[in-house]
């Protein structure tokens, strides 16, 4: 307990105090979400890198809870609270504690239970105005705590879609790869096998039963299903209903007989993947590749361009700013742009901060439509042991 005690408490509210301010000055209203939230919401939002880390019980009525590992999804189910049209623009800013199981050890840094300030921006449709606003009002509260030596990391989630969609592949196989983008190791385990036409299972007595099912009628293929868990005794398993079961027994059925993924095509995957680098090379780079592919990526490459350009006339320093084509932050509702604010001298936690875009997320969460939204949360922890370092 002692690693967790160490932090100054009244210096650590003190900066949040600071931080909270610079985003009311900016238009921020400030809000303070609940704190326990329904753990199905979460565990099917944020992804596999957080679900495993999420405190998750049942109260005494039965009802699955968790703490919430993170405050984006509880300030989004706010902002549906008070406009469930999801209508409106909103900006609200936050400080208050998160939790998460810290698998290597809590630390100082790395506290099981610790805080988060940060900025939620619902219905701006300029996404690129909000882009730019987002990532300086990042920068100029994390300035204004105390931090003078810092880098900046950028991915574009959005643009890995933007490529997948323009390759010649099943959508299904769109679908398990944008799914597995996070993963890096099972998502290149994944691309390996679909490109080798690996069929696993391919002779498990459930692929036999796939094999029958009538692949151009859902709703015949789920009475077959239906009728197979009957005769077998077999119970729905983990809240999945019969059209969910259906539709992968039909997705699984179809990869038995796909012929394999073009190796060119897996390899221009691969290629977009390992560019990483200065964000005015990975343009160039990532560009060749569309070219030698015959992809036309040129709409979203010059959004990416225009970002960039957006910074430095807003004043942003990018010398060593640095752009991952892999790099998705591992929260899942994430859909276009994301960045961390990074300290790497810092031991055990040099991501003091991070956010991105999550078009989606508020559709998953129960709005009519998608919504634009874009968040960032700074791990007021950690910006506090990298201004103390500094000091």
């Amino acid at each position: 307990m002692a690693a967790e005690s160490a932090i100054n408490f009244e210096a650590l509210e003190a900066q949040a105090g600071t931080l909270v301010e610079t985003f009311k000055i900016a238009g921020y209203e400030q809000v303070a979400p609940a704190i326990l939230q329904p753990a199905d919401i979460f565990l099917d939002q944020i992804g596999e890198a957080l679900r495993s880390r999420t405190y998750v019980f049942t109260d005494l009525t039965g009802e699955e809870l968790c703490l919430r590992p993170d405050l984006t999804v509880p300030v989004s189910r706010l902002y549906l609270e008070r406009h469930p049209k999801a209508d409106r623009e909103a900006r609200y800013c936050y400080n208050g504690p998160a939790f998460r199981f810290q698998p290597g050890g809590r630390s100082r840094v790395r506290p099981r239970e610790f805080r988060q300030a940060g900025i939620e921006s619902f219905g701006v449709t300029d996404r690129d105005a909000a882009d730019v606003e987002m990532v300086l009002l990042a920068t100029a509260a994390v300035q204004q705590a105390g931090l003078r030596d810092f880098s900046l990391r950028f991915g574009d989630i959005g643009l890995f879609f933007a490529l997948i969609e323009k390759l010649e592949i099943p959508e299904r196989w769109r679908r398990k790869l944008g799914h597995y983008f996070w993963r890096p190791s099972a998502f290149h385990a994944l691309l390996r096998r679909l490109s080798r036409g690996e069929r696993p299972e391919a002779e498990s007595p459930i692929a036999g039963f796939a094999r029958t099912l009538d692949l151009g009628d859902t709703a015949r293929a789920e009475e077959q299903v239906e009728r197979y868990l009957a005769d077998n005794d077999l119970p729905l398993l983990g809240n999945r209903s019969l059209s969910e079961i259906t539709n992968s027994l039909l997705d699984f059925a179809a990869d038995l007989e796909a012929p394999p993924l073009a190796k060119e095509i897996a390899t221009v995957i691969d290629y977009y993947l390992a560019v990483s680098g200065s964000p005015e090379e990975c343009v160039g780079r990532i560009a060749m590749i569309a070219r030698g592919a015959g992809l036309d990526l040129d709409d979203s490459l010059d959004r990416l361009i225009r970002r960039f350009d957006s910074f430095r006339e807003n004043g942003l320093e990018l010398s060593g700013a640095t752009f991952a084509s892999d790099f998705g932050r591992n929260l899942e509702y994430y859909s276009g742009l994301v960045f961390q604010i990074e300290v790497p001298a810092l031991e055990d936690g040099s991501q003091i901060a991070g956010g991105g875009r999550y078009d989606g997320l508020l559709k998953a969460l129960g709005a009519p439509d998608d919504l634009p939204a874009i968040g960032c949360a700074i791990h007021t922890e950690r910006l506090l042991a990298a201004v103390e370092a500094m000091d």
